[in-house]
Order: structure tokens, then C-alpha cells, then sequence
């Protein structure tokens, strides 16, 4: 279907209206997986016209995002990921998680933003950052777009090594989400160490309940309920 390219008009309202220069996207990616880390990408543009075809990773051809993230990473004026791991997720909670994250790849840019554009309606970052929460970010918001692209990208590829010592679960195929390959190793061998133990999907598994970690996180949040399905997802 086509799609309206992004644009740079969240970028300059907020120059215009906070004085902000430098202002970077953000988008996450793996919050739904059974396995592997949630990746967060700050990415910095400023108001360049960006690549062609740019828009949000789920709208886009694997080959055309892998080419699309290769011009980028040359394109953004910076970047940097940022990642909380299966322990930190099950230890944390989801949200609690995301900002870890988030934090950790917005205190890798070389400059600290004046503001953040952050895909989504729900603003999971906080105080000290300046935040504009902007809904379909990653297609609207030239800055949010690439690092939507860039984190994906990069995630997939980190998740096609974690899987080359666990073959059977095909995590080069579907980067730890719940696919119907997932399922059956998951249910004939067991969760890998690249699994979050506390997800729900271990209460289908009794073989393997016994590994569910307890949700006792400090500030009370849970998982959205994306990560949170049964195994019959």
C-alpha cells in the first residue's frame, strides 16, 4: 500500500516553540519477542532530506530495510542503540526496561539532545529528558523513522547470532518473536538463555513451568500485553 513519506514538521515545531538544535528520534524494537534483548536507536538527522523510501520498518521488504539501514548509518548526522537484556526485563519489567534502554542509547550520543521525539502514545522515557510522544512516529517523523529502521536492522542481526548455538528455534528467522518453529523447540527443549523466564508463555509449558521467574518488580508495571500472549499466539 503506499504511505506518506516522513516528515521533519515534529522536528521544527519543537525548534520552534523550546529553542531546541539538536533533537533526536527514537523507536524500540523487541518488545514482543520471547527472546533476546529489547533494542532501543536514538537517532540525530537534523533537517536533511532524508533517503529515499524512508519509512517505519514493518512497512518495508527485509532486503529493502537491510539496503535502507546501510544508507542511513551514513546518512544520520549520529546514532546509537541502546539494549536491556532478557535478565533486565524479567528483573524490571517491561517499561522500567524500555527507559534503561532508551537512556543507554541517548547517553551514547556524542551530543545530549535538547529534546526527544519518542514513537508512541506513552511517554516511558521521563524526567530529565525533554519528550514529545508522537503517535505512528516511526512513519510520520524523518528522525523517528530511522531509528526504527536502524534498531530493527541491527536487532535481527544480533539475534541471527545469538541463534547460531540454538539452530532449532530459527531466531535468524524470526528474532525471538513466537513463531510456529519458536513454539516447538521452545515446548521440546526448553527456554535457551536468551529467554525472558518471567512471559506467560512458559504457564502452556509444564515441563518447563518450573523455570517461570516470579513478577515481583519494585514500581508494580508489567509487560505490555504484547509480550505478555499465551503460547497459542
Amino acid at each position: 500500500m503506499p504511505y506518506e513519506p516522513p516528515t521533519h514538521t515534529v522536528e521544527r515545531s519543537l525548534r520552534a516553540t523550546t529553542g531546541a538544535k539538536v533533537i533526536a528520534g527514537v523507536d524500540e524494537v523487541g518488545r514482543g519477542a520471547w527472546a533476546g534483548p529489547v533494542t532501543v536507536c536514538a537517532a540525530v538527522t537534523g533537517l536533511r532530506r532524508p533517503p529515499e523510501g524512508l519509512t517505519d520498518s514493518k512497512l518495508l521488504t527485509i532486503r529493502r530495510r537491510e539496503s535502507l539501514a546501510e544508507e542511513l548509518l551514513k546518512w544520520v548526522t549520529s546514532h546509537a542503540l541502546g539494549h536491556a537484556s532478557p535478565e533486565e526485563i524479567d528483573d524490571l519489567g517491561m517499561t522500567a526496561a524500555l527507559r534503561l534502554a532508551a537512556v543507554r542509547a541517548l547517553e551514547a550520543l556524542p551530543v545530549r539532545p535538547d529534546a526527544v521525539i519518542l514513537d508512541g502514545k506513552h511517554d516511558y522515557l521521563g524526567s530529565p529528558w525533554p519528550v514529545r510522544t508522537v503517535i505512528k512516529g516511526d512513519q510520520s517523523c524523518v528522525a523517528v523513522a530511522a531509528a526504527s529502521v536502524i534498531a530493527k536492522v541491527q536487532r535481527d542481526k544480533m539475534m541471527a547470532e545469538l541463534g547460531v548455538d540454538h539452530a532449532d528455534f530459527g531466531f535468524a528467522a524470526n528474532a525471538g518473536y513466537p513463531s510456529p518453529v519458536h513454539k516447538a523447540a521452545l515446548a521440546e527443549r526448553g527456554p535457551t538463555p536468551y529467554h525472558r523466564l518471567s512471559w506467560a508463555y512458559l504457564d502452556a509449558l509444564p515441563q518447563w513451568r518450573h523455570l517461570k521467574k516470579a513478577r515481583n518488580w519494585a514500581d508494580g508495571s508489567v509487560p505490555e500485553i504484547e509480550g505478555q500472549l499465551g503460547f497459542d499466539f
